[in-house]
């Protein structure tokens, strides 16, 4: 138990069920939380309202474990319930299953004294105590799950500081970034999203002594979306509204703009919504950008431009990831010097294209679809931070060839002809220099995603994202069609890049 301690005080059993939902919040398989306290100190209750949030069920049968032992909860993550009052000797904790537990979910125990030294080191302590009309918590422990939960913990702290403290609080959404989401909800209120944004944590340098992040001009701050957010919102396209701000420890409460997506029941896009993507950022891409934004007073955001170092140290991912989940090997020396050749020739054609405001990742899990509003305003745009200047194309393509959904060539010719549509509508458009554009960006990305995609699998132990590894490589072929992207194409085809492969 040692280490740092957090107290809090709980004036009555609501606030003992907030604070079961502030850990509910932060935990993750492998977690345990040890509830500590004498009969009657609150433990259960604290247990039943984090499984009632885990499973998003506020009516969810939780009875007591005291005779069973243990229950067990099929939650976002797996919970299982020890009380082990009734324990005769911690080496019973092998027939209650305790390790095969720890290794899939969460647990809770109650009377975890009694686990003698069979609980880890990195065990999360909830000691409840009364104090006065109410009960004291004290929570202590190192390691990640006391960092996750002391972080959650200072949400619900900003919360309050909002005038949300009494909210009720629900897993939303996580991205592939450390951000994830929350609904947040009070009675009588429109729900709204809490948004968990901590500072980036740079990696090692991997080019020139700089981290990727850095060559990438991946956004470091909150502060980022705070200020891109706001442009955007006062130039007419529809991100959330930003209720409550701190910008220091990287918390917004915003606006929630839905949960309609772009896709139909049969999960297929509804071209319809694409096209009206397209014109979304047709009307943005006629706007002139500014690339210094406000995010409150005297702090601004310097939009980076997605320079030709940003362009190919993405690229490289294929180089880095991919080429060595299909060969089996590290890529040569020759083979890194081939790409990087192709690769420059090609980006040397984007000398004139057109630049402005480029989102970066405009696609299908980034819009919401507002059925009820009418025009641009149907499209609710979020995941802005990492927003650049650069290509108008590159947008388009995301869109077009949208990463995370099989868009037949059909739909993406029709997405891509709104676009163009829109633009011609709109004044003087050069066709022909934003096909090639399109074209130069599709295959730049879609080679960033296929190694990308593999990284998830061989380093963070994601391996359903090779499942989408198909889909990617026909977008690499439609693009690699354009006669400008000839020589690329003979580079990838030569090193069997775009043959197919089972994982």
């Amino acid at each position: 138990m040692a280490g740092t301690v957090l107290e809090r005080f709980l004036a009555d059993e609501a606030a003992t069920a907030r604070l079961g939902e502030d850990l509910a919040m932060a935990v993750r398989a492998g977690d345990v939380i040890a509830l500590k306290g004498d009969l009657g100190a609150g433990k259960s209750t604290l247990a039943r309202a984090l499984i009632r949030a885990l499973a998003d069920d506020a009516n969810l049968e939780v009875p007591s474990p005291t005779f069973t032992l243990v229950q067990s909860y099929e939650t976002r993550v797996p919970v299982d319930h020890f009380d082990l009052y009734r324990l005769s000797t911690p080496d019973e904790l092998d027939e209650l299953g305790l390790d095969d537990a720890l290794a899939q979910g969460v647990v809770l125990v109650e009377w975890p004294e009694r686990a003698g030294d069979r609980l880890p080191e990195n065990a999360l302590w909830v000691d409840l105590a009364e104090r006065g009309e109410g009960r004291v918590a004290r929570l202590s422990g190192q390691g990640p799950v006391f960092e996750r939960v002391a972080r959650s913990l200072a949400m619900r702290d900003f919360l309050a500081s909002a005038g949300w403290g009494e909210a009720s609080r629900r897993h939303f959404v996580g991205d592939a970034s450390a951000r994830s989401y929350e609904i947040v909800s009070l009675p009588g209120q429109a729900p709204r999203v809490l948004m968990n944004s901590p500072r980036l944590v740079l990696g090692p340098p991997v080019r020139d002594g700089k981290p990727y992040a850095v060559i990438a001009h991946t956004a470091q701050s909150v502060a980022a979306f705070v200020a891109i957010d706001r442009a955007l919102l006062a130039n007419g396209v529809s991100v959330p509204v930003i209720h409550s701000q701190d910008l220091d420890q990287g918390f917004l409460l915003i606006e929630h703009l839905g949960s309609e997506g772009f896709l139909g029941h049969s999960g297929r896009p509804i071209a319809e919504r694409y096209e009206a993507a397209a014109e979304l950022l047709a009307m943005m891409h006629g706007k002139a950008w500014p690339d210094r934004m406000e995010a409150a007073p005297g702090v601004f955001h310097d939009v980076p431009p997605f320079d030709r170092e940003a362009m190919l140290i993405e690229a490289d991912l294929l180089v880095d990831w991919y080429v060595p989940w299909i060969t089996g090997e590290p890529a040569s020396d020759e083979l890194r010097a081939g790409y990087h050749k192709v690769w420059n020739a090609l980006l040397d054609r984007l000398a004139g294209s057109e630049y402005t405001l480029m989102l970066r990742d405009f696609h299908s899990p980034n819009i919401i679809w507002r059925a009820e509003r009418s025009g641009l305003d149907r499209l609710g745009i979020v995941d802005v931070q990492d927003a650049l200047i650069g290509p108008a194309a590159y947008d388009v393509a995301s869109l077009a060839m949208d990463a995370r959904v099989t868009v037949s060539p059909e739909v993406e010719r029709r997405t891509v002809a709104a676009y163009v549509a829109a633009r011609r509508g709109a004044g003087a458009f050069d066709e022909a220099g934003f096909a090639e554009a399109y074209a130069i960006m599709a295959a730049q990305r879609n080679s960033k995603i296929l190694g990308i995609f593999v990284r998830l699998e061989k380093r963070d132990g994601k391996p359903y994202y090779l499942k989408h590894l198909p889909r990617i490589r026909d977008y690499l072929r439609r693009a690699l069609a354009h006669p400008a992207l000839g020589g690329l194409k003979d580079f990838y085809m030569a090193h069997g890049l775009l043959e197919e492969r089972v994982p």
